[in-house]
């Protein structure tokens, strides 16, 4: 194999190693300053967009042990990698192709899970990570609170009771 092909092998490979998901789109119809938009909007989350030959990049995958559906590994195809938060990359790719209408989702993975266009679409759609441990908190807090406003209620009757009989005691008396 020719150094240039493994240069470029080994650069796909560190990028699906190093990240948790791999997201393809198509790129067809982008000019360099579509390039440079899409990588300025992923650098702001912590990813990086790599535009690669599908047939080193299903080499690669293989090697990894990672799937992506059969039908993405066809046409001009950019990978997109890295960042911490999957949904916020995600985001990233949704509101460049709205504003853009130039990149077609095709899918991906993450970690070994086959991703669809509709599930990266779907995880565009979440809250943030924040909100979404919000959520859990609340829900997980929600049953706590409720135990707490029972138990001050019954409390409470009992202390409601106790004053009424200690009034009727004193009226007696």
């Amino acid at each position: 194999m020719r150094p240039e092909k493994e240069a470029i092998l080994k650069e796909i490979h560190d990028a699906v190693a190093g990240s948790a998901h791999v997201l393809l789109a198509d790129y067809s119809g982008m000019k360099v300053k579509h390039f440079a938009a899409l990588r300025s909007s992923l650098h702001a989350v912590g990813a990086k967009a790599l535009v690669v030959k599908n047939s080193l990049l299903g080499v690669v995958l293989q090697d990894v042990g990672r799937n992506v559906p059969e039908t993405a590994l066809s046409g001009k195809t950019v990978m997109v990698t890295g960042g911490d938060d999957v949904t916020a990359v995600a985001k990233s790719l949704k509101a460049f192709i709205k504003e853009h209408k130039l990149l077609v989702l095709k899918g991906g993975s993450l970690n070994t899970q086959l991703l669809s266009e509709q599930d990266v679409d779907a995880m565009a759609d979440l809250p943030a990570r924040e909100v979404l441990l919000g959520q859990l908190v609340g829900t997980v807090q929600a049953p706590m609170t409720q135990l707490v406003g029972v138990m001050h209620a019954k409390v409470s009757s009992l202390l409601y009771v106790l004053t009424a009989i200690e009034a009727k005691k004193k009226e007696a008396a």
